[in-house]
């Protein structure tokens, strides 16, 4: 399973989130969005899901801070105790094994990233 993971700010727009998910999905077939479960509900991750029609993984705070990432955001550690909550996002929901396909990126009005793992078990 392919799953890009989002890390927005709760002023994140549709556009913010689908120029996160375009730059670190280009060429990958995503098979499902995840992000930290206090998103649920967001209306611009709502309005991302529908435009992409995949499903969204919500996945528990503390499910990220054990998660390796490759970059660092000081306000996603402070935060959630994870250095890149896009990154921890899709590794988490890709399941046991899952590896970065790619590292996180940052939409345009840095208010969103998203970053793309590949899969072990779910």
């Amino acid at each position: 399973m392919i799953v890009a993971g989002l890390g927005f700010s709760s002023s994140a727009t549709l556009v913010s989130l689908r120029a996160a998910f375009d730059l670190a999905s280009k060429g990958k077939t995503v098979d499902a969005l995840a992000t930290v479960a206090d998103k649920d509900g967001h209306a611009a991750l709502v309005a991302l899901a529908e435009v992409t029609d995949l499903p969204v993984h919500f996945v528990p705070a503390h499910d990220l801070a054990g998660q390796r990432t490759l970059t660092c955001s000081p306000r996603s550690r402070a935060t959630y105790g994870t250095s890149s909550v896009a990154e921890a996002s899709a590794l988490a929901a890709a399941g046991h094994g899952a590896r970065l396909i790619s590292p996180r990126q940052i939409s345009d009005d840095r208010l969103a990233t998203c970053a793309v793992a590949i899969g072990g078990q779910p």
